[in-house]
Protein backbone atom coordinates (compact mmCIF):
# COMPACT_ATOMS: atom_id res chain seq x y z
CA UNK A 1 0.00 0.00 0.00
CA UNK A 2 1.31 3.47 -0.83
CA UNK A 3 1.66 6.12 1.46
CA UNK A 4 -0.90 8.45 -0.05
CA UNK A 5 -3.82 5.30 0.49
CA UNK A 6 -2.10 4.79 3.70
CA UNK A 7 -2.39 7.78 5.08
CA UNK A 8 -6.23 8.27 3.60
CA UNK A 9 -7.13 4.89 5.39
CA UNK A 10 -5.59 6.26 8.83
CA UNK A 11 -7.60 9.42 8.51
CA UNK A 12 -10.71 7.48 7.55
CA UNK A 13 -10.25 5.41 10.59
CA UNK A 14 -9.63 8.26 13.12
CA UNK A 15 -12.74 10.47 11.89
CA UNK A 16 -15.06 6.73 12.65
CA UNK A 17 -13.46 6.48 15.73
CA UNK A 18 -14.46 10.11 16.55
CA UNK A 19 -17.76 9.82 15.08
CA UNK A 20 -18.99 6.96 17.33
CA UNK A 21 -18.80 8.56 20.64
CA UNK A 22 -20.65 11.51 19.11
CA UNK A 23 -23.23 9.62 18.16
CA UNK A 24 -23.72 7.28 21.90
CA UNK A 25 -23.96 10.45 22.94
CA UNK A 26 -26.59 11.23 20.60
CA UNK A 27 -29.02 8.46 21.68
CA UNK A 28 -29.13 9.55 24.90
CA UNK A 29 -30.03 13.14 24.26
CA UNK A 30 -33.76 13.85 23.70
CA UNK A 31 -35.46 16.50 22.19
CA UNK A 32 -38.33 18.19 23.93
CA UNK A 33 -40.90 20.32 22.78
CA UNK A 34 -42.98 22.49 25.52
CA UNK A 35 -45.16 25.50 25.19
CA UNK A 36 -44.36 28.89 26.92
CA UNK A 37 -47.68 30.62 28.30
CA UNK A 38 -49.68 28.25 30.18
CA UNK A 39 -49.04 29.11 33.64
CA UNK A 40 -49.22 26.77 35.79
CA UNK A 41 -48.17 24.02 33.49
CA UNK A 42 -45.61 25.86 31.18
CA UNK A 43 -44.46 29.56 31.21
CA UNK A 44 -41.08 31.46 32.17
CA UNK A 45 -40.11 33.11 35.27
CA UNK A 46 -39.22 36.25 36.26
CA UNK A 47 -35.37 35.14 35.27
CA UNK A 48 -36.91 34.34 31.62
CA UNK A 49 -36.33 30.34 32.62
CA UNK A 50 -38.96 27.88 31.51
CA UNK A 51 -40.95 26.19 34.40
CA UNK A 52 -44.21 25.18 35.36
CA UNK A 53 -45.97 21.63 36.68
CA UNK A 54 -45.56 19.66 32.79
CA UNK A 55 -42.06 21.34 32.34
CA UNK A 56 -40.71 20.47 35.60
CA UNK A 57 -42.10 16.67 35.59
CA UNK A 58 -40.22 16.24 32.22
CA UNK A 59 -36.91 17.53 33.61
CA UNK A 60 -37.44 14.99 36.66
CA UNK A 61 -37.77 12.04 33.83
CA UNK A 62 -35.03 13.50 31.91
CA UNK A 63 -32.99 13.05 35.02
CA UNK A 64 -34.48 9.70 36.46
CA UNK A 65 -34.10 8.45 32.72
CA UNK A 66 -29.90 9.87 32.71
CA UNK A 67 -30.74 11.27 29.85
CA UNK A 68 -29.49 14.96 28.50
CA UNK A 69 -32.55 16.91 27.37
CA UNK A 70 -32.98 19.84 25.63
CA UNK A 71 -36.09 22.31 25.14
CA UNK A 72 -37.54 23.95 22.38
CA UNK A 73 -40.84 26.25 22.40
CA UNK A 74 -43.85 25.20 20.25
CA UNK A 75 -47.04 26.20 20.18
CA UNK A 76 -50.36 23.40 20.95
CA UNK A 77 -51.59 23.71 16.85
CA UNK A 78 -48.13 22.64 16.00
CA UNK A 79 -47.00 20.20 18.41
CA UNK A 80 -48.35 17.10 16.69
CA UNK A 81 -47.19 18.01 13.80
CA UNK A 82 -43.52 18.57 15.62
CA UNK A 83 -43.40 14.91 17.54
CA UNK A 84 -44.89 13.31 14.36
CA UNK A 85 -42.62 13.65 11.84
CA UNK A 86 -39.32 13.55 14.49
CA UNK A 87 -37.95 16.77 14.86
CA UNK A 88 -38.96 16.45 18.72
CA UNK A 89 -38.69 13.28 20.47
CA UNK A 90 -41.23 14.11 23.04
CA UNK A 91 -43.77 16.57 23.76
CA UNK A 92 -44.11 17.51 27.30
CA UNK A 93 -47.16 19.36 26.78
CA UNK A 94 -50.35 17.72 28.20
CA UNK A 95 -52.22 16.06 25.87
CA UNK A 96 -55.57 14.34 26.05
CA UNK A 97 -55.61 11.21 24.08
CA UNK A 98 -57.84 11.56 20.66
CA UNK A 99 -58.29 9.23 17.65
CA UNK A 100 -56.56 11.67 15.46
CA UNK A 101 -53.54 12.55 18.31
CA UNK A 102 -53.38 8.30 18.79
CA UNK A 103 -53.22 7.71 15.22
CA UNK A 104 -50.19 9.89 14.62
CA UNK A 105 -48.20 9.92 18.17
CA UNK A 106 -47.70 7.33 20.95
CA UNK A 107 -49.07 8.57 24.35
CA UNK A 108 -47.09 8.13 27.30
CA UNK A 109 -48.91 6.73 30.46
CA UNK A 110 -51.20 9.74 31.87
CA UNK A 111 -49.25 11.92 34.18
CA UNK A 112 -52.72 13.59 35.57
CA UNK A 113 -55.87 13.81 35.12
CA UNK A 114 -57.53 17.06 33.15
CA UNK A 115 -60.99 18.81 33.54
CA UNK A 116 -62.31 21.63 30.82
CA UNK A 117 -64.64 24.64 32.34
CA UNK A 118 -66.67 27.04 30.29
CA UNK A 119 -66.45 30.43 31.33
CA UNK A 120 -69.09 32.87 30.65
CA UNK A 121 -71.71 35.63 32.11
CA UNK A 122 -74.38 34.19 33.59
CA UNK A 123 -77.18 32.96 31.39
CA UNK A 124 -74.49 32.50 28.55
CA UNK A 125 -74.73 28.99 27.94
CA UNK A 126 -72.54 26.57 25.14
CA UNK A 127 -74.21 25.95 22.00
CA UNK A 128 -76.13 29.74 22.60
CA UNK A 129 -76.26 31.45 18.92
CA UNK A 130 -74.38 34.55 18.56
CA UNK A 131 -71.48 33.18 21.34
CA UNK A 132 -68.11 33.99 20.07
CA UNK A 133 -66.17 30.93 21.93
CA UNK A 134 -62.52 31.30 23.07
CA UNK A 135 -60.33 28.68 22.30
CA UNK A 136 -56.68 27.68 21.86
CA UNK A 137 -55.83 26.56 18.34
CA UNK A 138 -55.16 23.48 18.31
CA UNK A 139 -56.65 21.85 20.72
CA UNK A 140 -58.79 19.58 22.48
CA UNK A 141 -61.35 22.18 23.36
CA UNK A 142 -61.24 23.72 19.89
CA UNK A 143 -61.89 20.19 18.23
CA UNK A 144 -65.20 19.97 20.41
CA UNK A 145 -65.96 23.76 19.25
CA UNK A 146 -66.12 22.81 15.85
CA UNK A 147 -67.88 19.64 15.94
CA UNK A 148 -70.43 21.54 17.35
CA UNK A 149 -70.31 24.17 14.37
CA UNK A 150 -69.72 27.14 17.18
CA UNK A 151 -68.05 29.97 16.22
CA UNK A 152 -64.55 30.25 17.62
CA UNK A 153 -61.99 32.87 18.70
CA UNK A 154 -58.50 31.16 18.45
CA UNK A 155 -55.49 32.13 20.57
CA UNK A 156 -52.08 30.57 20.43
CA UNK A 157 -51.59 29.68 23.77
CA UNK A 158 -53.85 29.29 27.18
CA UNK A 159 -52.04 32.15 28.86
CA UNK A 160 -53.89 34.04 26.22
CA UNK A 161 -57.34 33.01 26.47
CA UNK A 162 -58.17 35.80 28.52
CA UNK A 163 -57.48 38.84 25.65
CA UNK A 164 -60.18 38.25 23.30
CA UNK A 165 -62.65 37.46 26.79
CA UNK A 166 -61.44 41.24 27.93
CA UNK A 167 -61.06 43.01 24.40
CA UNK A 168 -65.52 41.23 24.26
CA UNK A 169 -64.84 39.66 20.88
CA UNK A 170 -65.74 36.78 22.42
CA UNK A 171 -68.41 35.88 24.97
CA UNK A 172 -66.99 32.51 26.78
CA UNK A 173 -64.33 30.64 26.65
CA UNK A 174 -63.43 26.73 27.31
CA UNK A 175 -60.28 26.62 29.43
CA UNK A 176 -58.44 23.84 30.92
CA UNK A 177 -59.09 23.76 35.09
CA UNK A 178 -55.50 24.54 35.47
CA UNK A 179 -55.28 27.31 33.67
CA UNK A 180 -59.15 28.66 34.91
CA UNK A 181 -57.80 29.18 38.07
CA UNK A 182 -54.46 31.21 36.81
CA UNK A 183 -57.50 33.29 34.91
CA UNK A 184 -58.90 33.64 38.17
CA UNK A 185 -56.41 35.82 39.78
CA UNK A 186 -56.20 38.30 36.88
CA UNK A 187 -57.83 41.60 38.23
CA UNK A 188 -58.99 42.21 34.61
CA UNK A 189 -60.58 38.82 34.33
CA UNK A 190 -62.13 39.03 37.51
CA UNK A 191 -63.90 41.97 36.48
CA UNK A 192 -65.55 40.37 33.84
CA UNK A 193 -67.88 38.75 36.15
CA UNK A 194 -67.85 35.33 34.81
CA UNK A 195 -68.97 32.40 36.01
CA UNK A 196 -67.00 28.72 35.30
CA UNK A 197 -69.19 25.53 34.94
CA UNK A 198 -67.59 22.59 34.33
CA UNK A 199 -68.17 20.16 31.03
CA UNK A 200 -68.79 17.24 31.39
CA UNK A 201 -68.13 15.60 28.07
CA UNK A 202 -65.86 12.58 27.55
CA UNK A 203 -64.06 14.92 24.54
CA UNK A 204 -62.97 17.46 27.12
CA UNK A 205 -61.78 15.74 30.09
CA UNK A 206 -59.50 12.67 31.36
CA UNK A 207 -56.43 11.61 31.09
CA UNK A 208 -53.72 13.79 30.17
CA UNK A 209 -50.35 12.23 28.47
CA UNK A 210 -47.20 13.72 27.17
CA UNK A 211 -46.42 12.89 23.62
CA UNK A 212 -43.45 10.62 21.92
CA UNK A 213 -42.37 10.49 18.66
CA UNK A 214 -43.11 7.20 16.75
CA UNK A 215 -39.72 7.24 15.66
CA UNK A 216 -38.44 6.53 19.13
CA UNK A 217 -41.21 3.82 20.30
CA UNK A 218 -38.83 2.65 23.43
CA UNK A 219 -38.75 5.63 24.65
CA UNK A 220 -42.62 5.37 25.93
CA UNK A 221 -41.61 2.10 28.12
CA UNK A 222 -38.59 4.33 30.06
CA UNK A 223 -40.97 7.02 30.09
CA UNK A 224 -43.51 5.28 31.77
CA UNK A 225 -41.28 3.99 34.08
CA UNK A 226 -38.80 7.00 34.85
CA UNK A 227 -42.91 8.46 35.89
CA UNK A 228 -43.71 5.13 37.98
CA UNK A 229 -40.29 5.84 40.03
CA UNK A 230 -41.06 9.86 40.49
CA UNK A 231 -44.36 9.38 42.19
CA UNK A 232 -42.81 6.75 44.35
CA UNK A 233 -39.93 8.88 45.38
CA UNK A 234 -42.02 12.07 46.20
CA UNK A 235 -40.92 14.26 43.61
CA UNK A 236 -43.70 13.93 41.95
CA UNK A 237 -46.10 15.06 44.61
CA UNK A 238 -42.99 17.86 45.90
CA UNK A 239 -44.00 19.41 41.74
CA UNK A 240 -47.45 19.10 42.23
CA UNK A 241 -47.24 21.31 45.69
CA UNK A 242 -44.54 23.38 43.65
CA UNK A 243 -47.14 24.45 40.76
CA UNK A 244 -51.00 23.34 41.66
CA UNK A 245 -53.10 23.91 44.74
CA UNK A 246 -54.69 20.75 44.71
CA UNK A 247 -53.60 17.01 44.01
CA UNK A 248 -53.90 16.22 39.99
CA UNK A 249 -52.76 12.21 40.89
Amino acid sequence: MGLLPRALLIVSLASAALCQPAQARDEKALHIAVIENSPPMAFRDANGELTGFSVTIMRALCQEMGVVCSYQVTTLDRVIDDVASGEVDVAAVSLLDTPERRARVIFSKPYFRSITLWFALPGVLPGQPKVRVAVVRGSAQERFARSKAWETVGVRTNGELAEPLIAGVAQAAIIPMNTGLNLMKMPAFQQLGLVSTVMTEPELGGDASFGISPRRPALKEQIDAALDRIKRNGTYDRINSQFLPFRVN
